[in-house]
C-alpha cells in the first residue's frame, strides 16, 4: 500500500466508518486496492498461462466439518507449482478453499479475511455463518468482469454453526451464486473424481479421523484421473493441507498428522489401487 492510500485510508472518513462491510467501505476509500480486475482485457492465451489452482474436497461429520486441498499448482500443461496452499482459515469457526486463477483467489480470502474481521471489530460480535457465506457471494460476484474474460476464482466455504452446532458446507458460481450442500462436495478440475469417491466412502455420523481419510481418499482418486490434480508427494513430503473445524474452533493438521493419513492411503492403495470399498451404512438411530 503506497504512502498516499495509507493517508487516505487513516483520515477521518476511514475512523468514522459507518458500513461494517470492509469492501464497502474499500470501494469508497481507496477502490484500486480491491483485488479487481476491471478494465483489463486478458488475452486467452495469458490466462491459460496463469497459474491455477485445482481441486478441494469438504465433508462434514458428526461435530463438525473436514476440508482439504491438493498442493499443485498448473500454468496450461505444466506444473508451476507443487507446494501451494489452497486451504484457508478465515476466521475461528470457518475455512475456505480456493480453485481457478490462483493470484486473484489468494486476494479474495484475503479480502474475506479481512472483512470477517471489521465486521467482528465495528460490531462487537462475529457475523452467522449464515451470514458470513452471503458476504463471501458478493465478494466473489464483484470479480464478475474477470471471470467472463477467463480469470475465473471458485471458493468452497465451510464452518461450524455455534447455533446449530452443525459444520455447514457453501458453494459458489461465477456470478456470485450461493449454494449450501449436504455431507459433502467438491471443486476444481478433479471434483467430478473427488465426489464420485466421497459417494462412495461418505458415511452419515463419520468421526473426525473417519473424514479425513475419507477425504484424503478422495483427493487420490482426483490425482488418479486428473493430470491437474497432485496427488501426496511421499519423496518431498508434500501431502494436502487438510483442516477441520468444530465447536473447539478451526483447526490445521499439523504436516506430521497430515502425512500419516497420506501414507496410510498410499499404503493401502498398493493392494487395493481402486481405493476401499463403499463405507458401511450405519444403522439409523430411533426415534424416540
Amino acid at each position: 500500500m503506497g504512502s498516499d492510500s495509507h493517508a487516505r485510508l487513516m483520515s477521518a472518513a476511514y475512523l468514522s466508518a459507518r458500513t461494517s462491510s470492509f469492501s464497502e467501505f474499500l470501494t469508497s476509500a481507496a477502490p484500486e486496492l480491491l483485488p479487481s480486475p476491471h478494465g483489463l482485457t486478458a488475452p486467452s492465451g495469458l490466462v491459460a498461462e496463469l497459474p491455477h489452482g485445482t481441486t478441494i474436497v469438504a465433508a462434514a461429520f458428526s461435530g463438525g466439518v473436514v476440508m482439504a486441498g491438493d498442493r499443485r499448482a498448473i500454468s496450461g500443461n505444466m506444473i508451476s507449482q507443487r507446494d501451494i496452499e489452497k486451504v484457508f482459515r478465515s476466521d475461528e469457526y470457518s475455512c475456505i478453499g480456493i480453485a481457478g486463477v490462483a493470484g486473484l483467489g489468494v486476494d479474495l480470502v484475503r479480502l474475506f479475511q479481512v472483512e470477517l474481521e471489521h465486521y467482528e471489530k465495528l460490531e462487537g460480535r462475529a457475523l452467522s455463518l449464515e451470514g458470513k457465506a452471503n458476504r463471501l457471494a458478493g465478494i466473489v460476484r464483484a470479480n464478475l468482469g474477470g471471470a467472463m474474460q477467463g480469470l475465473v476464482v471458485v471458493p468452497i466455504f465451510a464452518g461450524y454453526d455455534t447455533d446449530e452446532g452443525v459444520g455447514r458446507i457453501f458453494s459458489y458460481d461465477v456470478a456470485g451464486g450461493r449454494y449450501e450442500e449436504q455431507r459433502f462436495f467438491s471443486i476444481g478440475s478433479g471434483s467430478v473424481f473427488a465426489r464420485g469417491a466421497l459417494k462412495k466412502l461418505y458415511s452419515d455420523g463419520m468421526d473426525s479421523s473417519e473424514a479425513v481419510l475419507a477425504c484424503m481418499q478422495a483427493l487420490y482418486d482426483a490425482a488418479d484421473d486428473d493430470s491437474a490434480t497432485g496427488g501426496p508427494d511421499m519423496t518431498r513430503r508434500i501431502y494436502p493441507i487438510v483442516a477441520t473445524v468444530t465447536a473447539d474452533g478451526y483447526r490445521r493438521l499439523t504436516e506430521e498428522e497430515a502425512g500419516a493419513a497420506a501414507q496410510s492411503v498410499v499404503a493401502e492403495r498398493m493392494s487395493e489401487p481402486d481405493g476401499p470399498p463403499s463405507a458401511p451404512r450405519r444403522e439409523p438411530r430411533a426415534i424416540e
